[in-house]
């Protein structure tokens, strides 16, 4: 989708078109300016220990199945985010190999599920396992950018923010999962530091079918308190016109 150029812009754009991104409860981004160079895709939390079968949720008695659901619209996702030329950037949860940050309550709630980190069972969430891994399937691309995190937000004591800033990143896409824990947590985060916020709701899932929908509910709550919500059809067209407007 590409939007006329609005009464109040500067006269050397005036003959400019800018792409724009159909969302709700506005189009993204709300300037009507959609830049590239300014956009990343955040996919969060891809991995095998989330979505296996035998993983972190199989475990907790969750189906895995609604994760496993986006693999393949974050894949459309990050593919056409790069084509357009925006950065892509891909993280991951979990436990030092030492286990040295996790807490006593984090080995409780593990072990309640049946997984002995210790042992590093399934589910564990250690770095350097093959289950803290991104699935094979979404495997990053030359260029990306992996963040590492020990929490549920992608900017608590993380370089996120310091990969962002030195990129001049301001408008972020969000994806992966789970949509009411770690997507909306980092999203939150980034709300408050003032970027640009879109959620793409058919590229984000979590094993909780109630907790998915309240958590996109609440994006457009306020008008547009956390953001915006737009369907992967409609980011996709809207990068695709991105790139067809860089020429």
């Amino acid at each position: 989708m590409v939007r006329p150029p609005r009464a109040g812009y500067k006269a050397g754009l005036a003959q400019e078109n800018f792409p724009v991104i159909k969302a709700r409860p506005f189009d993204f981004p709300y300037d009507g300016r959609l830049d590239a160079a300014r956009t990343a895709v955040l996919a969060i939390d891809l991995q095998v220990d989330f979505l296996s079968h035998d993983g972190y949720f199989a475990r907790k008695g969750y189906d895995p199945g609604p994760l496993n659901a986006v693999i393949g619209p974050v894949k459309r996702l990050t593919d056409a985010a790069r084509d357009a030329g925006c950065l892509v950037i891909w993280t991951r949860q979990g436990y030092r190999a030492d286990l040295a940050d996790a807490s006593d309550y984090d080995h409780w709630r593990a072990r309640r599920a049946g997984i002995d980190m210790k042992r590093g069972d399934p589910g564990s969430l250690l770095r350097g396992s093959p289950g803290y891994q991104i699935v094979p399937e979404l495997v990053p691309a030359a260029g990306d950018v992996i963040v590492d995190k020990t929490a549920n937000g992608a900017f608590y004591q993380t370089d996120l923010e310091l990969v962002l800033r030195a990129r001049g990143i301001t408008h972020l896409l969000f994806s992966g999962c789970t949509t009411d824990v770690c997507v909306h947590t980092t999203l939150r985060e980034a709300v408050d530091r003032k970027y640009q916020c879109l959620l793409v709701q058919d590229a984000c899932a979590s094993a909780d079918a109630y907790a998915h929908e309240a958590a996109l509910h609440m994006v457009t709550a306020e008008d547009g308190v956390f953001g915006v919500l737009a369907r992967l059809d409609d980011v996709v067209r809207g990068l695709g016109a991105l790139k067809q407007a860089a020429g």
